[in-house]
């Protein structure tokens, strides 16, 4: 149902700016669905779940010790959340606006440009949804909690928004954090990253102003992502591949869209007509 409806809005309704906005919003909806249904069975989530080969790649990287860890251990103080790490974790939190915010920006700023940005940008979504379906894989905090990380010994990987969170939302906290937290075992490609990068992409596209906001923003949250263990460094390698697979991908499936929007503008006319 969720599938169908921005389909659906497309041939109920003639083209409007309203309607433009109202199709990305379904299409987001279609989104979250997709992205939290693996998660109703837990159990058979879990067994499924795609744990070590993140952890191999970035031990590699990381010289023998995950960044996550490294970053932690030299910059952080058990028990306390300081400062540039509440940065951080508003950084993180403020990705649940970012993509759509960058969206209505152009929507505001070029219209002309707003079909084909809303498309890369939902794109990046959707395709890496069938990752989360196919492919579940688990983030640093998951693995370490259950002793994955290093020879079977639970490290103290600590997330720091589940820290903060309580800290600075009180009883609002547990709502927010269910409401938000809807799959925790869709890690890779980290879709933060990818569609941090694909907004950054399209903002320098309209303007260099706006584009150094974007790279900004995408290069202080890929910091965050790994510092408060939310993804590994692979992770992020994904959705910088997500992104770009689907940058390169548009004008191919650019023929294909055109045509089936021109298939959905004959179902409007003789829906408006009936």
């Amino acid at each position: 149902m969720a599938a169908v409806s921005p389909i659906a809005a497309c041939v109920l309704y003639k083209r409007t700016p309203l309607r433009d906005l109202a199709v990305c919003g379904l299409n987001l909806w279609a989104y979250m669905a997709a992205y939290e249904m693996p998660h109703d069975h837990p159990g058979r989530l879990e067994e499924r779940v795609r744990a070590d080969y993140p952890i191999a790649i970035d031990r590699a990287l990381g010289l023998g010790l995950i960044p996550t860890l490294r970053l932690q251990r030299a910059f952080g103080r058990p028990g306390e959340v300081r400062w540039f790490e509440r940065v951080l974790v508003w950084c993180h939190w403020l990705w649940f606006f970012t993509p759509h915010c960058t969206i209505a920006y152009i929507w505001i700023r070029d219209r002309d440009r707003f079909p084909a940005a809303a498309a890369r940008m939902y794109g990046v979504f959707d395709v890496g949804a069938v990752f989360y379906w196919t492919a579940p894989t688990a983030p640093p905090w998951w693995a370490a909690a259950r002793g994955k990380l290093e020879d079977g010994r639970s490290l103290n990987v600590r997330r720091m928004m589940i820290e903060y969170g309580p800290q600075f939302w009180g009883r609002r906290w547990t709502a927010l954090y269910h409401f938000l937290g809807g799959n925790p075992l869709a890690a890779m490609p980290s879709l933060h990253f990818a569609t941090s990068l694909t907004g950054a992409e399209l903002l320098a596209e309209v303007g260099p102003a706006p584009g150094a906001v974007g790279w900004g923003y995408t290069a202080l949250l890929g910091l965050a992502l790994v510092y408060l263990g939310e993804h590994y460094v692979v992770d992020l390698l994904g959705g910088v591949a997500l992104a770009e697979a689907v940058r390169r991908g548009a004008p191919l499936a650019s023929p294909f869209a055109h045509r089936l929007v021109r298939a959905l503008e004959r179902l409007q006319a003789l829906a408006d007509t009936d």
